[in-house]
């Protein structure tokens, strides 16, 4: 933090005319905030443009030109050091599974809109579809085009391939960020399917009862690896529930810098869904000194908040390399082991 500082400071003296030189929007269509730190920003993005430059030429050679790829050792170690923007939508499909599923059901996904659809699910879409990312210029209907007719269509598709789930807040936001990487609503379409359906366990059924379940393992890992951490959550009367939940919902997606999200995501299309645990894991590891000082329960809300923000977060190469290391090991084994106990606990106290 200290070095950045230091390099800010710099930008500035030298030269503090950063906002001029940065868009107001950023790669991904969202407009920044008002209180954006554009010199920092700067400093930040002239050394990751090199890594992004460096990893663009790795990845070119590795797929020359194909359109289908293999997981694999190598493949893995790529999509941790971060999958170029444009071969995203590739890498997603193919380590996902979802490419499998496109080929699989020719014209399914058009059919699904071709179908008359539930009412009570339309208007359910449709209160979100305004609230979704209100900050990014593609979802503004003067937008051309405007991908907000694409996210009502994916998500519409989606509740009635998947009737169990059918629609629940956090999903529009999913869809959103699927539809601006990939910019085509079939693939957001599989895509969806893919994390809802398989890497993530029924986190968007009505019980959502893979959500409380991985919140709980969470506070599990917690009090093995971070005692300190736990045992504070304990003294306040903290539930997980009450400071984790969004992050898990909602992929990180405006908990953490949108660049740092994307390169969570490369991984979690990959790997599944005990990537989640990994970025939590590191969030509050690097953190712990400051969650222990929590005085309150509203003290550890606030601080759960202020952890996701800053120079750690934003750095996010520095970031994904922390994430495999900060946690320690974290066997899938054990992540089944404890989702087994706490599901059954949970079952248990809601009968």
């Amino acid at each position: 933090m200290e070095r950045n500082n230091k390099a800010t400071n710099r930008t500035r003296s030298t030269d503090g005319r950063a906002k001029d030189r940065v868009d107001r929007v950023d790669p991904y269509g969202f407009e920044r905030s008002e209180d954006f730190d554009y010199e920092s920003y700067e400093e930040l993005m002239s050394e990751y443009l090199v890594v992004l430059t460096r990893r663009s030429i790795k990845w070119s050679k590795l797929l020359k030109g194909k359109s289908k790829v293999q997981k694999n050792v190598k493949l893995k170690r790529y999509v941790r050091k971060g999958i170029p923007n444009e071969h995203r939508a590739l890498i997603w499909m193919a380590a996902s599974g979802a490419q499998d599923q496109l080929e699989k059901n020719p014209g399914y996904y058009q059919s699904l809109l071709g179908a008359q659809h539930d009412p009570k699910l339309v208007e359910t879409i449709c209160t979100d579809l305004n609230r979704t990312f209100p900050d990014n210029i593609q979802f503004r209907k003067t937008s051309n085009p405007c991908l907000q007719k694409a996210l009502y269509n994916v998500l519409v598709a989606y509740g009635h391939h998947n009737s169990a789930v059918g629609y629940c807040q956090g999903m529009n936001f999913i869809a959103g960020y699927l539809l601006i990487i990939t910019k085509d609503e079939e693939k957001s379409f599989w895509l969806m399917d893919a994390l809802l359906s398989r890497i993530l366990p029924d986190y968007y059924s009505p019980a959502m009862l893979g959500l409380k379940t991985d919140q709980d393992v969470l506070g599990e890992l917690v009090k093995i690896k971070i005692p300190g951490v736990w045992q504070t959550m304990v003294d306040h009367n903290v539930m997980w529930t009450l400071v984790v939940s969004r992050w898990f919902i909602c992929l990180y997606i405006d908990i953490l810098p949108v660049e740092t999200v994307l390169r969570i995501w490369d991984c979690l299309f990959y790997e599944g869904s005990k990537i989640l645990f990994r970025v939590a894991l590191t969030l509050i590891h690097h953190n712990q000194t400051l969650i222990q000082q929590a005085q309150s329960l509203p003290d550890v809300c606030q601080t759960f908040k202020q952890i996701t923000h800053g120079p750690f977060v934003d750095e996010c190469h520095t970031f994904m390399q922390k994430i495999f290391t900060e946690p320690g090991s974290l066997p899938m084994a054990t992540l089944t082991k404890l989702r087994v106990t706490c599901q059954s606990r949970i079952i248990a106290e809601e009968s």
